[in-house]
């Protein structure tokens, strides 16, 4: 059964790589959507893996963190600054998404290597493994590579997952789910955010799993304690009395909800962040809106913006640093399976507000339980939540907050002590 299930995955694998070689070659030149950059820099990935690493000798051992896009890259972002600090060690990074690569491509401190995860074909994780020479590996949240797993486990690597949830519903306790379980003997310790995580392991057999705190709250309170401002955000912001943010809305539900509700507000200032910054994606916000809307990126700091109720900000990486100009927030993706960060609003105090779709993460009901937190499916409902934000309960929500995310500071030491008592030790 193993050997079929394995056959399986592997001719499904190496004919998408293979697909996705012929599709590569059809494309010009220069490309910035997202799909045709995913894969673009997969061609001649793992040779060109193997150049650098070659040209650059490296100095100590070689800690590898995956993190699948932006997102989880927030998690890897203190420990590895925390590694790097604590002794001589070379970082090599990867992601799977081009969104990840692309903000960090021009300036990655702390990492000395930046890559695309090549795709798990055996050929490819071979050549990968023996081109980075990883002594330690760590993957963010839900990272199940069959092939990359395997192997990792017989190079006998210690395999660190950070961050994890594990579902009642997840792909582990279905049908088809047995390669993938198999994939989880690789992992040396699971770092959970859940006593229900904790549970679903042990279930499965595995009992080194440590429940943790989100490097996430680390790194999102070291980005607000971070000094920054923005001269044209300065001046948009100067003398209102709340501020809207959206952050990364995803979809046209979001904006549906996030339009919808603002335009019954008609003279509240708001900022909005895409997760695509495209420039279909911002005509559409535009369009939407009932106010005048600037677009960051054709703004200089004279600019004049008297007449904009709203900014669209179309770049990226600013958003965790922009959330200290709002007073209150919503953030996109939680009418998909993927809400993006809800932490990165709340260390700067903020009452949050959601889409439906919560499951994947924790975060989200424990501050609605709080009170700083808030589930929204309409226009009306998000409506009634902005009206709600009285600056009594701006202030109750700001002191909650606080404490709630002082309570959760801290695991990054945990969770590095433990890699690096694999790090330093002796073959």
């Amino acid at each position: 059964m193993r050997i079929r299930m394995n056959l399986k995955y592997n001719i499904i694998v190496n004919t998408v790589n293979a697909a996705l070689k012929v599709y590569a070659h059809c494309l010009p030149r220069k490309v910035n959507r997202k799909f045709p950059e995913f894969v673009k820099g997969r061609i001649g990935l793992v040779r060109r893996i193997d150049a650098e690493m070659r040209s650059v000798p490296s100095e100590g051992p070689v800690v590898w963190f995956h993190a699948s896009s932006l997102g989880e890259y927030a998690i890897a972002r203190p420990l590895i600054a925390r590694i790097k600090a604590d002794g001589k060690a070379t970082v090599v990074l990867t992601f799977f998404s081009p969104s990840g690569y692309r903000a960090l491509k021009d300036n990655h401190p702390g990492v000395d290597h930046l890559f695309y995860l090549p795709l798990d074909t055996r050929s490819n994780v071979r050549g990968f493994l023996e081109a980075v020479k990883p002594k330690v590996a760590v993957f963010m949240v839900s990272e199940y590579w069959p092939n990359m797993l395997e192997e990792l486990k017989f190079r006998a690597i210690p395999t660190y997952l950070v961050s994890a949830i594990i579902r009642n519903d997840s792909s582990f306790f279905r049908w088809y789910g047995k390669l993938f379980r198999r994939t989880l003997s690789s992992y040396k310790r699971f770092f959970v955010l859940d006593d229900n995580s904790l549970f679903n392991l042990r279930m499965l057999g595995h009992t080194n799993a440590t429940l943790s705190g989100d490097p996430l709250f680390d790194n999102a309170s070291h980005v607000a304690r971070t000094p920054w401002s923005d001269p044209v955000l300065d001046r948009f912001t100067k003398g209102a009395e709340n501020v809207f943010i959206a952050g990364s809305i995803s979809d046209k539900r979001d904006l549906a909800l996030v339009a919808g509700a603002l335009n019954c507000h008609p003279g509240m200032k708001s900022i909005i962040v895409p997760h695509d910054i495209s420039a279909g994606s911002v005509k559409a916000i535009a369009k939407a809106m009932d106010c005048k809307c600037a677009v960051y990126s054709q703004l200089t700091p004279e600019s004049d913006i008297s007449d904009a109720g709203a900014i669209i900000i179309d770049c990226v990486g600013k958003l965790a640093y922009i959330y200290r100009y709002a007073t209150m927030a919503y953030v996109g993706g939680g009418f998909t399976p993927f809400l993006h960060s809800v932490i990165e609003a709340t260390v700067y105090g903020l009452p949050v507000s959601f889409g439906p779709c919560i499951e994947r993460k924790v975060t989200p009901q424990q501050l609605m339980d709080l009170g700083i937190g808030a589930m929204v499916t309409t226009p009306e409902e998000l409506s009634a939540w902005i009206d709600s934000m009285t600056p009594e309960k701006l202030a109750e929500v700001k002191t909650l907050a606080e404490e709630y995310v002082n309570r959760n500071l801290g695991a990054t030491a945990e969770i590095v002590k433990t890699i690096e008592n694999s790090l330093w030790r002796k073959n």
